[in-house]
């Protein structure tokens, strides 16, 4: 195909259109970051709204840098999100000779050469160019050399020829139009002088065998794909090669408006899982919001975002992550998530196995969180062992006077016959009402014996969770306390 515009669609002429693939190929050197995620979320939707296949590589070239922990990483990542591929993954290191089998082949038809200039030669070229004060462009003796005039036995790196006339365009489903003239891409390097392939060859080559039609990433990208068309428009006429429609998505900033880093929140997937207490849905409606809308809609469900997801929405400029918007989120999702599973996350995080008391108390517990940790703060007093460690707060509150209503309402308590909220309430209220007090001027003091806080759940659903006996003990425990102790 000649160099020209990529249309909307991969296709030619009244060639019928390819199904659409998707990628997502993140290299295994750290975490999968939140950047990354968004980019394997619009992969993963793009694919689904229409009805096409969504695939993951690993680009494991890196060896020194490329690890299995990573990798692990990566996948598990993915999986919590629903975002795992629709086939095995592809890792590209195992590709490595079909990466240089199609540099050769580009040798053999004209479209590439073996360049023997030395790291000396390039260096003085590249000092000319700074002294000139001019941009630094590879002009190899050897691109039109005659074979026979190659040196024997010496080291050589493969370049492609890169168109020097012309202009090529590129209609991204994001940016635009984006036009760059050709003399500004020079002939880079496709295989390395010990036959492993570069960045760019193994790309183009991977996404060309895997089908993909549609490469959505970061727009720092954006001047990869000028490059990479080089050597796709070269491979049109040795392999029938058909350029992918480019879609390059703006990198996200932090609030402040800069480049995203670990103090705004650039963290791995796993750590909102694990350290942040995270839940999956929450993580994906709030990285599909980064950039890309549907009207004022917030809460946007799997399904939902899969029925409206389209690139055309995607905003040209930098989105900002706000950590407290994706906590506030999260709230929600915690609030609408199944009790049963809520308990079986908070579980771990206190060391509690008792998911039946734990699923009971989720209605009421999760109102007031916005996070599994809080979530765990939150059921710690159902597990707390006598006697009850109290904050500087709920200390303060058991006053003589407090400690001797205590026990009042312990003897009340004790006689009730049905341990019930309503059964509960009716005691305490009749009770305030003859000692000419307020509810909260019991509830309080009742709710530091019963909690070792100042904060929690209403106080009859306390007494109920924690059962006649146990309610009952840890109120008689403080009610006999000494004065300003914290037992």
């Amino acid at each position: 195909m000649a160099s020209g515009s990529v249309a909307g669609a991969p296709q030619s002429g009244d060639a019928p259109v390819r199904p659409v693939v998707t990628r997502f190929a993140p290299s295994p050197t750290g975490y999968l970051h939140i950047g990354g995620a968004r980019t394997a979320l619009f992969n993963w939707l793009f694919a689904r709204h229409n009805g096409g296949k969504y695939l993951l590589r690993i680009e494991d070239t890196d060896r020194a840098r490329s690890t299995d922990a990573a990798i692990d990483a990566i996948f598990d990542g993915l999986t919590w999100l629903g975002l795992g591929g629709d086939e095995p993954a592809v890792f590209q290191f195992a590709r490595s000779d079909r990466h240089a089998e199609v540099a050769h082949a580009l040798i053999a038809a004209g479209q590439a050469y073996r360049c023997y200039m030395t790291q000396e030669e390039l260096a003085a070229l590249r000092a000319k160019a700074q002294e000139e004060r001019r941009p630094f462009r590879i002009e190899s003796p050897w691109r039109d050399a005659d074979p026979a005039t190659h040196p024997a036995d010496a080291p050589f790196v493969v370049r492609i020829k890169a168109p020097r006339e012309s202009e090529t365009t590129i209609e991204d489903l994001v940016q635009g139009t984006v036009t760059v003239q050709n003399e500004e891409i020079d002939d880079f390097v496709i295989l390395r002088s010990d036959g492993t392939p570069t960045y760019m060859l193994a790309v183009v080559v991977d996404d060309q065998d895997m089908g993909v039609t549609h490469v959505i990433r970061g727009d720092d990208h954006l001047n990869n794909a000028f490059r990479q068309l080089a050597i796709i428009d070269a491979m049109a006429a040795i392999e029938g090669w058909e350029r992918p429609v480019y879609g390059h998505v703006p990198l996200i900033h932090g609030a402040d408006g800069a480049k995203l880093s670990k103090r705004h929140g650039a963290l791995g997937v796993d750590t909102y899982r694990d350290e942040l207490g995270i839940l999956p849905e929450a993580l994906f409606n709030y990285l599909l919001r980064l950039g890309w809308g549907h009207g004022d809609e917030e809460i946007i469900a799997r399904q939902q975002a899969v029925e409206w997801f389209e690139m055309t929405a995607v905003g040209k400029s930098p989105s900002r992550f706000d950590l407290a918007k994706l906590q506030n989120l999260n709230g929600h999702y915690l609030r609408e998530a199944d009790d049963a599973r809520l308990a079986s996350l908070v579980a771990p995080r206190i060391g509690s196995a008792d998911l039946d008391l734990l699923t009971r108390a989720m209605p009421v517990l999760k109102v007031r969180a916005k996070d599994l940790n809080e979530l765990a703060e939150g059921a710690a007093f159902l597990f707390a062992t006598r006697p009850l460690a109290l904050t500087e707060k709920a200390a303060a509150l058991l006053t003589p006077e407090a400690r001797e209503r205590l026990t009042g309402i312990h003897d009340r308590l004790a006689t009730v016959p049905d341990w019930t909220l309503e059964s509960l309430e009716a005691s305490l209220k009749v009770t305030a009402e003859e000692w000419g007090l307020g509810l909260g001027k019991l509830a309080q003091p009742l709710r530091a014996a019963l909690t070792g806080q100042t904060t929690s759940p209403g106080i009859f659903d306390v007494l109920v969770l924690l059962g006649r006996d146990e309610s009952l003990a840890r109120i008689a425990a403080q009610a006999s306390a000494p004065a300003g102790s914290q037992v």
